[in-house]
């Protein structure tokens, strides 16, 4: 039996390698002569870098950055096909797991460090830039990133404005003329994994500020910044970033790199370009994937919506192991995903599910995989 396993990571819990390698374990206990095909996935979140560097010759740079709250630290990105593509991972500067929880706060956090990388990655003189959306701390609509490479945001006063969401509400001007020159020469492709605008009920404030340390008070104040960012953006660069697709990806980081000509395509489509995804689920008599929730969000560009597609394209059974579920499934089951189990154990604590998360995905893909065993066992009786 041919196996593959293509899980995301667990948020805050578990690498995507860490899950590959214990679903692989489980299996085997089961499945002992089975061939299993690891391949640990990124939509554009946490492992963007290292799931492409497991598939592709390149090499990883090293550069100090600032993080999220403004302290500096060692971030990584990837330089892939002969040195002319930059891969970088936002959260390798601005991630959410860069900061303990007490000091999540989107009023304040920017993404400042991810234009220094995109700037370190220029004076390897790249022609091609690869940015993976996912995993961040901010809800600045990616005004540090610009400050970082030029841009001038100003108040009433002409001051320049401070980091963090909630400045943007006193925003007056943008000045754009000052960029990295060199922005203007190579291609910039945003992977990203969702579709959101920036603004309104579906954008960067309402749907993803409070799993960044946003309370309920904070969202409203954070939308109003970003409306004013918006309307300042259209005013003095006539550039609309309000309500385009994935525009709201990475609390609106996804905007911002809009106004430096990105190009947003799907993360999940990227990564399984480059790791030859499709060719291997062709390969496969079983395919397995997981990510820490599953909601009706997951069928908006992530990782399991982009793997369940080619799924059903080649018929392939794709079962889908996750930390929690909610809301209603049935479109991933339209889509092609053949079944979602939670690793959930009873009514356990947030910390004792992620300590015990490796205990339960094993004892999860040993039950799936015993129902697999009955079965077949049952199906070689009767046919004999």
């Amino acid at each position: 039996m041919q196996i593959l396993l293509c899980p995301d990571s667990f948020k805050d819990c578990m690498s995507a390698k860490e899950v590959c390698d214990n679903m692989a374990d489980a299996l085997l206990h089961i499945f002992p002569n089975a061939q299993i095909n690891k391949l640990p996935l990124a939509d554009g979140g946490e492992g963007f870098v290292e799931t492409i560097l497991a598939s592709v010759n390149g090499k990883l740079i090293s550069v100090n950055v600032n993080n999220p709250i403004g302290n500096k630290i060692t971030a990584n990105y990837a330089i892939i096909d002969n040195d002319t593509t930059a891969v970088i991972e936002i959260a390798q500067a601005c991630g959410l797991e860069l900061l303990q929880p007490e000091k999540r706060n989107p009023l304040f956090t920017t993404t400042y460090g991810v234009g220094e990388l995109i700037k370190d990655a220029l004076d390897h003189h790249v022609k091609k830039i690869i940015i993976g959306l996912g995993g961040s701390a901010t809800n600045d609509g990616g005004a540090g990133m610009l400050q970082a490479l030029g841009a001038k945001f100003c108040d009433s006063f002409g001051n320049t404005l401070q980091h963090g969401g909630i400045h943007l509400a006193k925003l007056k001007h943008i000045d754009l003329s000052q960029l990295d020159s060199r922005l203007a020469s190579i291609e910039l492709i945003i992977a990203c994994d969702v579709n959101n605008p920036l603004l309104g009920t579906s954008g960067a404030s309402h749907v993803f500020a409070q799993q960044k340390g946003a309370t309920t008070e904070m969202i409203p104040l954070l939308e109003s910044a970003l409306q004013n960012y918006a309307q300042i953006v259209l005013d003095n660069c006539r550039i609309n970033i309000s309500d385009k697709a994935g525009s709201g990806a990475a609390g609106g980081l996804g905007a911002g790199l809009l106004l430096i000509n990105g190009k947003i395509q799907s993360g999940i489509e990227i990564v399984a370009k480059l790791c030859q995804l499709e060719q291997k689920i062709i390969a496969s008599n079983l395919v397995f994937s997981g990510e820490g929730s599953i909601d009706e969000q997951t069928t908006h560009g992530k990782t399991i919506s982009g793997i369940a597609q080619l799924c059903k394209k080649h018929k392939k059974p794709l079962i889908v192991i996750c930390g929690k579920t909610s809301g209603n499934l049935q479109r991933l089951y339209q889509n092609g995903v053949s079944a979602v189990f939670s690793i959930s154990n009873g009514f356990a604590s947030k910390s004792e599910a992620f300590a015990n998360t490796a205990d339960n995905i094993q004892a999860t893909m040993q039950n799936i995989a015993r129902t697999i065993f009955l079965l077949k066992s049952q199906t070689r009786k009767k046919n004999f």
